[in-house]
């Protein structure tokens, strides 16, 4: 790794901070879905967003203990929680999976999974292209007869699909 690798992109005060912030927004999203469908005791019960309303609210308060602790706190704030080199790693995988994951709704499983793996195999792998198209279109297909035809468990298809009649 080069100098510039070895680096901090993150201590480990931001990385709590952040952590702390991100928990803290996700229990207000929860809060306040809750209030949205009703998070009050009624005549014949609790409403639909009774219990998640104080869960979200335990995850709130919690949240903002952490990010309290986490500014005032002299330990370790110069300690580096992750180097550059090493969050680069982590997303050349993190990046193309959450692409993998948006593409299944668009282009089905099946056609997202041969591309995904695909492009893993001749990117990081650089291996020849008849050898990533027989991999990858051959992960599909076996996916394919394994879990539509012996299982008989549907899972997402796209455009493609259709096109065949396999939907």
């Amino acid at each position: 790794m080069s100098e510039g690798e070895n680096r901090p992109a993150f201590r480990y005060k931001s990385a709590e901070i952040a952590v702390a912030a991100l928990f803290f927004l996700l229990g207000a999203v929860v809060v306040w879905d809750s209030v949205r469908l009703g998070a009050r005791w009624a005549e014949d019960g609790p409403q639909a967003g009774y219990v998640p309303f104080y869960i979200g609210l335990i995850v709130c308060l919690a949240s903002a203990v952490n990010l309290v602790l986490a500014v005032m706190s002299k330990r370790d704030g110069d300690k580096t929680f992750v180097q550059v080199g090493q969050l680069k790693l982590v997303l050349t995988v993190l990046i193309p999976s959450a692409i993998y994951v948006a593409l299944v709704g668009w282009t089905g499983i099946y056609i997202a999974s041969a591309v995904f793996v695909a492009f893993f195999m001749r990117w990081l792998g650089k291996y020849p292209w008849w050898q990533v198209a027989a991999v990858s279109i051959g992960n599909s297909v076996a996916f394919f007869l394994i879990f539509e035809i012996w299982f008989k468990v549907p899972l997402p298809k796209g455009p493609f699909e259709a096109l065949l009649g396999l939907n």
